[in-house]
């Protein structure tokens, strides 16, 4: 008789318990359906109690009979439901059940309490409100596979009205910000060439005129680099000084953008190769030295300026153009890395093999840390560099007779430390024990024309 209560306590429980999860899940999360779906559920759950209640009378049947006197015992009870919220809402409901009404008729009636009740609390400012016909989710509610709230949208139904809602209650702010307020998309330019592409005269000139007109750094990049990898070519070197691109590369150096800057310069060192484009640069080569002093050392931008100077300076006719700023030069010798400062002897060594540039070239002022390039501890390729350039002034300084213009200098200047002060001769020596060869070698060559 024990085992019979239990088993009917167990089923009337398993019955209401799940009634009572379904109906809070309608009124949080879930979706109205229409009654006729209600009832189309109610009579499912129904059945498939009654399948289930007839299983285990299959297994126990000796216990159906006191079941069935269980469950019309318990379903005689009373069941009270009372909803409170705040001090004006206090709802009291009392189901009472006769008997032949069984279990499924107690759920079918619980539920449409739980659903008046939760209707009497929406309409004054419950969790759950209903809107125009809009259901939303409150904020405090949890969110099933959301983050926040909000995560089912709204959805109009037809048909249904709005309930106990006070006119003129103010409607939460979106937090979205209005579409006017988002940036525009920028359409995107196709580009009509790829980088690498070899174009011809009338290519070219597609290319100068998108470089010309457009201010987007984009394109203007894009553009440089094309020319500058076309500019490689003889044919077509020839062929973007006809089309008047040099004024129009050389325009682009005036740009505070440094990544435009460096693409005009590499572009323009390209062209420089020729003797006809130097004399279209030249114009520029001034603005070029300038930029490439001030601009942040050891840059893209300045190793980028500092090549395209080295090229303008292979030949002697331009090399007076750059004479002002040969202590700015020894500057960036001494300051520079490594990758600076070959590039910066690379440059120097040009001057120096011009003996009209010599004296310009001594009576700059050098830091005199600019001595510790002779040692021995330094890379082979900036020892061969400097070895190359005290060469060269030596040499000049003999042929064009400076040796007995010692009064003519200051004591910080390039003369003073390379011939006066005896400091670079000893350091030289100090290289004869060199172990690189070459190196060796080189020094060997220098000292004997001392």
């Amino acid at each position: 008789m024990g085992r019979t209560r239990d088993a009917g306590c167990v089923a009337a429980g398993v019955v209401i318990g799940a009634g009572a999860c379904y109906c809070v899940y309608r009124l949080t999360w879930g979706r109205d359906e229409s009654e006729k779906n209600w009832d189309d559920e109610d009579s499912s759950d129904g059945a498939e109690t009654e399948v289930e209640t007839e299983k285990r009378a299959q297994a126990n049947p000796g216990a159906v009979a006191t079941v069935r006197v269980e469950a019309d015992s318990v379903a005689k009870d009373k069941v009270d439901l009372e909803i409170k919220s705040g001090t004006e809402l206090k709802v009291e409901a009392h189901l009472r059940v006769q008997n032949g009404g069984g279990l499924e008729a107690k759920a079918k009636a619980l539920f449409s309490t739980l659903k008046e009740q939760a209707s009497a609390k929406m309409g004054r400012g419950g969790r759950v409100g209903i809107n125009s016909g809009t259901r939303t989710l409150a904020p405090s509610l949890p969110c099933p596979g959301g983050r926040g709230g909000g995560c089912h949208p709204t959805r109009a139904r037809g048909g249904s009205k709005a309930s106990g809602k006070p006119k003129g209650k103010p409607k939460s702010k979106s937090t979205k910000p209005p579409v006017a307020a988002w940036p525009a998309r920028r359409v995107k330019f196709n580009f009509p060439y790829k980088i690498d592409d070899i174009l011809g005269a009338t290519d070219l000139q597609k290319v100068l005129n998108i470089l010309e007109r457009s201010n987007d750094p984009f394109i203007q990049e894009v553009s440089l680099v094309t020319l500058g990898n076309n500019a490689a070519y003889t044919f077509n070197q020839n062929a973007i000084r006809e089309l008047g691109g040099v004024p129009i590369i050389a325009k682009m150096i005036k740009t505070k953008d440094p990544i435009i800057r460096e693409k005009a310069y590499n572009a323009l060192n390209n062209l420089s190769v020729i003797a006809e484009n130097q004399g279209k640069i030249k114009t520029y080569i001034s603005q070029v030295c300038d930029d490439t002093v001030i601009c942040r050392l050891d840059s893209a931008v300045q190793m980028a300026g500092l090549r395209l100077l080295t090229n303008m300076t292979v030949t002697n006719h331009y090399q007076h153009l750059l004479s002002y700023s040969f202590p700015d030069f020894f500057a960036l010798l001494f300051l520079g890395n490594h990758f600076t400062k070959i590039q910066i002897m690379k440059l120097i060594i040009n001057f120096t093999e011009n003996p009209a540039m010599t004296k310009e070239l001594l009576g700059s002022k050098v830091p005199s840390e600019l001595i510790s390039l002779f040692n021995k501890e330094r890379d082979r390729e900036i020892l061969l560099n400097i070895l190359t350039i005290f060469e060269n002034i030596n040499d000049n300084i003999k042929s064009e007779g400076f040796a007995s213009s010692r009064k003519e200098f200051s004591r910080s200047s390039l003369f003073f430390l390379f011939k006066e002060s005896g400091v670079c001769v000893k350091k030289i020596k100090a290289l004869a024990n060199h172990n690189d060869l070459v190196v060796k070698v080189k020094v060997l060559k220098v000292l004997t024309k001392l």
